[in-house]
């Protein structure tokens, strides 16, 4: 198992916490099923289905933000209430009014709710309180909220911070496309994006497409910048990296994959093994990312 998505966020390197501390803080807002009436339920559930709320490993820990929410789509709200409108039309000579139409919808939902499926949604949570990194599996900010908004309700004085560094993404990768040049022990891939500061925001994007260095360099002289870009960590890692700090399509190369499967064998075995591969290389890949970023400072 390996992360799609790192949301990154920075703690005390180390951190003093133990597995069974964070779980004891976890605990009571363990997840609890929907009630008949509520639209979704969120909460911390195991990351092995074995109860416990902290998986702990080799000094790093996993946990799992499950979210479960009822799907009730408004055409089917709406179609219901105008058909019960009709009827207390029909029986009081007179269309119901707006807070009448109102105390009908609430009432057409309470209805439905019961009824309405559920979607199950799981988020992954990385601590390393060795190195002090923690990283949330999550595509946008806000789904990375969720977890952070839970976890610092659970954990008391959290001491979580966002990752600041020298360099903004745009300009150090701007800079790279520029010279040609890709960071010490990152290369280049075939994916980009380009984009204009200008009001019209004007977009070039290139997918699985050699970049040449001289169509990029006129580009960014025509006033784009560079938004996202495709790299590949020490020939073992592939990703994408945002203007946001965002790192997106996480994919371990064949040189990682060999070595998870020859060292694995039943599933709990498999788990563990892709763990140790995945926190191991993706704090190392971090560390050289922060680097190549301009390093680490304090917010101002």
């Amino acid at each position: 198992m390996w992360f799609k998505n790192l949301q990154i966020y920075r703690l005390p390197a180390p951190w003093a916490i133990t597995a069974e501390q964070l779980a004891a803080d976890l605990a009571p807002h363990a997840f609890q099923p929907c009630s008949s009436l509520e639209m979704q339920s969120q909460g911390w559930v195991s990351p092995r289905e074995n109860g416990e709320l902290v998986y702990a490993l080799n000094k790093q820990m996993l946990l799992l933000l499950g979210t479960e929410k009822k799907l009730l789509p408004t055409t089917v709200i709406n179609q219901v209430t105008k058909i019960k409108a009709a009827e207390i039309e029909e029986q009081q000579g007179f269309k119901p009014g707006r807070k009448q139409m109102k105390e009908l919808k609430e009432e057409v939902i309470d209805d439905l709710l019961p009824r309405a499926f559920s979607v199950w949604r799981q988020t992954w949570v990385w601590i390393d309180p060795v190195n002090g990194w923690m990283v949330v599996d999550a595509g946008s900010p806000a789904k990375a909220d969720e977890v952070i908004k839970l976890l610092v309700k659970s954990v008391d004085k959290l001491p979580l911070e966002t990752l600041h560094v020298a360099l903004s993404p745009v300009t150090a990768m701007t800079e790279w496309l520029a010279a040609d040049i890709a960071p010490h022990g990152f290369t280049v891939d075939q994916d980009t994006e380009l984009r204009a500061t200008s009001e019209g925001k004007a977009t070039v994007r290139y997918v699985r497409h050699t970049l040449e260095p001289e169509d990029v360099r006129r580009h960014i002289a025509s006033g784009k910048q560079c938004t996202r870009l495709a790299m590949t960590w020490a020939d073992k890692i592939s990703f994408v990296l945002t203007e946001s700090l965002t790192i997106k399509r996480v994919t371990p190369l064949d040189v990682l994959k060999e070595n998870a499967e020859t060292s694995s064998q039943n599933d709990d075995e498999r788990f563990d093994s892709d763990i140790m591969l995945m926190t191991g290389e993706l704090s190392q890949m971090l560390g050289d990312l922060v680097v190549a970023l301009g390093g680490e400072v304090e917010k101002k």
